[in-house]
């Protein structure tokens, strides 16, 4: 549990760049790449071991890498996107081994990797335990619930702190 101050154990937090006392630790980093070429998902599933493949269920080949521990979904436009890197520094080189990989199997892939951040904030709420995404438009999503009634309280429960920090429209 973070006190302030820090984690137990660990160095004092920076309070001029963390007022709170609490240093939030990445757990995921997702990124997009453009291999900015066609691809043949079929043929990158029957020739790639790390692969799979079932466009009855998801339109995009899975291909997963051990070193760093990551997933990719390869999408037939050449887009990609690398899911499960602990950092930025990971995540990018995570994509240039999948890039690599569908080289390799004759594609003319290229790396044109953006750094994308997610363009909503990810709101865990512990009483009703229910996941909130929202985004600047002003459009929730509401996740996790295990009766209706949960999303209603979560909602109400959050919409107070929301209108607080409503934009103002030009």
């Amino acid at each position: 549990m973070a006190e302030q101050g820090g984690l137990e154990g660990s160095q004092p937090v920076d309070l001029s760049k963390h007022p709170s006392g609490i240093v939030p630790t990445l757990q995921n980093i997702v990124s997009t790449v453009n291999l900015d070429c066609k691809l043949e998902l079929k043929q990158i599933a029957l020739q790639a071991r790390n692969a799979e493949y079932n466009p009855k269920r998801f339109a995009a080949v899975i291909m997963r890498i051990r070193e760093p521990k990551t997933t990719a979904l390869i999408f037939a436009s050449g887009k990609m996107v690398c899911t499960g890197a602990k950092s930025e520094q990971q995540s990018k080189l995570a994509a240039r081994k999948y890039a690599r990989i569908i080289q390799k199997l004759g594609f003319a892939a290229k790396f044109k990797y953006e750094p994308e951040l997610f363009p909503g904030l990810i709101y865990r709420m512990k009483q009703p335990k229910i996941v909130l995404l929202i985004f600047v438009s002003g459009k929730i999503v509401i996740t996790g619930a295990k009766v209706r009634e949960e999303t209603y309280t979560a909602f109400e429960n959050i919409y107070p702190v929301l209108t607080e920090f409503r934009k103002v429209q030009q």
